[in-house]
């Protein structure tokens, strides 16, 4: 019985870290609203959709020694698949 005990314990502790801790941030790919800051110094602007990118949330990725910042998976895989294309819409 003390060992159904702790199971549970255990399951409801990891339900709310997924739901309201780091869990929930794994869900959407970055920290919602808030943290809605850019590192110093840096552009952290996805270059796929435009939307800013918390530095410490999102994807990163290093094409020719430049790092871009990606708010999704999904934007991360398209720059992938076709890089000239976002890189000449940031630069005109």
């Amino acid at each position: 019985m003390e060992g159904l005990f702790s199971l549970l314990l255990f399951a409801v502790f990891f339900y709310v870290m997924m739901r309201f801790g780091c869990g929930a941030h794994m869900i959407h790919g970055g920290h919602g609203g808030h943290g809605q800051h850019t590192a110093a110094g840096g552009d952290n602007t996805d270059p796929v959709c435009g939307m800013p990118v918390p530095a410490d949330s999102g994807y990163t990725k290093v094409h020719q020694g430049t790092q871009y910042r990606f708010c999704s998976r999904n934007c991360l895989d398209k720059f992938d698949t076709n890089p000239q294309r976002y890189l000449g819409k940031e630069q005109s």
